[in-house]
């Protein structure tokens, strides 16, 4: 086989190998989030960091939770990372949102944090916090999915199936468990465009 072919067979084997019931657990959280008028914050660097914003987006229009992600902020967020370091950066975000136990925090993320190898230590001093205050956690992330896995209350773990191709596989599959998310009935509060043209 081809690169093209191999990446598409790996993809596909991702796909039958992704747990629907921790999907469905995912679900439920963030319906729960609504119902109690909690707010939904995403945090994700790099590819991860698009991905959340477009989260933003999906969850704020389509589900009508309403929703934020930092790195959306960029004067903000470079101002905490030079003032304060990066570590707490998203921490700090955090608290001057008033981040309350009615919220959830969502993770996207390759590895999910590890402060060991100091590997996304802002994603680990966030959870720590949103740990303190009683915030739901969810998170989808790849490999063993780090710290994120540890704490989370539910986790989608996108399946390894070449060691090579962890980071574009485990940020290609956020984005497709996002829209997932944002399309299920029991989110899904309004009818997304080109769906509702006839």
């Amino acid at each position: 086989m081809n690169f093209s072919e191999t990446y598409i067979e790996e993809t596909i084997e991702i796909l039958r190998k992704l747990d629907v019931a921790v999907i469905e657990q995912m679900v439920d959280i963030l319906v729960e989030t609504r119902q109690r008028g909690g707010r939904l914050f995403v945090l994700g660097v790099g590819g991860s960091a698009a991905n959340a914003s477009h989260a933003v987006n999906d969850f704020r229009k389509i589900t009508g939770i309403e929703t934020y992600a930092p790195t959306d902020n960029v004067a903000e967020l470079t101002a905490r990372t030079n003032d304060e370091g990066w570590a707490s950066v998203f921490k700090a975000w955090l608290a001057g949102s008033r981040l309350n136990a009615n919220d959830a925090v969502m993770v996207l993320s390759v590895g999910g944090g590890n402060l060991e190898k100091n590997v996304s230590p802002n994603l680990v001093m966030a959870l720590q916090y949103a740990k303190e205050i009683g915030s739901s956690i969810i998170g989808i992330v790849g490999r063993d999915g780090g710290y994120t896995a540890q704490v989370a209350d539910v986790c989608i773990i996108i399946p390894t199936i070449n060691a090579e191709h962890v980071t574009p596989h485990t940020e290609a599959f956020q984005s497709v468990v996002l829209h997932l998310l944002v399309t299920h009935p029991k989110l899904k509060a309004v009818q997304t465009k080109w769906e509702s043209v006839k």
